[in-house]
């Protein structure tokens, strides 16, 4: 018999997923196929890698900081923890691939369409851009990722340290939240790109 949920009457709830290092094949894919586009030469292959991979990322982080974050903070501990045990093993390779791709797919994509070169005020645009990168990256990787793996550590063992936790997270919800804010601020800075310096 099953519950309303789909979910058998005597299953556990919390069954955390594993960290598959085997993703780490698909995240050196992603980065060849950069690199391969990179190196032909393709404007518009390179413009359309730098806009999917952008679009993933900024879906990403605005769904994860304003409506995945704020939700889970008004949940039951062991509902945050049956969702962070989930997520986890899946961002964990994804938000930093995505980010390096879309980055890296910027510069040289600008460097390509001159903008570089551009002289000043325009240029300000373009250090706009990359102080927004700069932030989002440092926050994504240096911060988030490994704060988010300590505390996938300590939710995955049978009696978690809640008080341990809670350091950990004091300020990953917030941070998640700026990158949301980043991210509509490299929106904007990327419609002035689109509409000209």
């Amino acid at each position: 018999m099953t519950t309303p949920l789909g979910q058998a009457e005597n299953e556990p709830i919390f069954a955390p997923a594993p960290i598959r290092w085997a993703n780490l094949w698909w995240v050196a894919l992603a980065l060849a196929a950069m690199i391969a586009v990179i190196a032909s030469g393709n404007l518009w292959a390179l413009n359309f890698l730098h806009v999917a991979t952008g679009l993933l990322w900024t879906g990403i982080d605005l769904f994860m900081g304003f409506v995945v974050g704020p939700a889970l903070r008004r949940t039951p501990f062991e509902v945050r923890r049956a969702v962070m045990t989930q997520l986890t093993p899946r961002t964990m390779f994804i938000l930093p691939t995505l980010s390096i791709v879309t980055g890296t797919t910027g510069w040289y994509l600008a460097r390509d369409l001159g903008l570089l070169d551009a002289p000043w005020p325009a240029f300000g645009w373009v250090v706009a851009a990359l102080v927004v990168l700069a932030v989002l990256t440092v926050q994504g990787i240096g911060v988030l990722l490994p704060t988010q793996i300590r505390v996938y550590h300590e939710l995955c063992k049978p009696e978690p340290d809640r008080a341990r936790i809670q350091r950990l997270s004091a300020s990953y919800f917030y941070i998640v939240a700026i990158q949301g804010v980043m991210q509509i601020a490299i929106i904007a800075i990327m419609a002035k790109f689109r509409m000209g310096l």
